[in-house]
């Protein structure tokens, strides 16, 4: 899986649980759907997440350019 994917699928999982956790534990968790709503927003622009350089490092996640240039 490449970083890209794993980015995109991570913060889907973070907005569906942050819309879980705003329905049923409490109102001030859609903070957290704002939080992750904006860095998307920002990444589109610059190019930075920093959940990106987490999945680099620690799962040792590939780019899609990087595993392209593998083949």
């Amino acid at each position: 899986m490449s970083v890209e994917k794993a980015l995109t699928a991570f913060a889907g999982f973070m907005v569906l649980l942050s819309v879980a956790l705003t329905v049923w534990v409490h109102p001030n968790w859609v903070w957290l759907t704002v939080f992750v709503g904006a860095n998307l927003f920002q990444q589109s622009f610059t190019g930075f997440c920093p959940a990106s350089l987490f999945m680099k490092k620690v799962f040792k996640l590939k780019t899609e350019r990087e595993l392209a240039q593998q083949k």
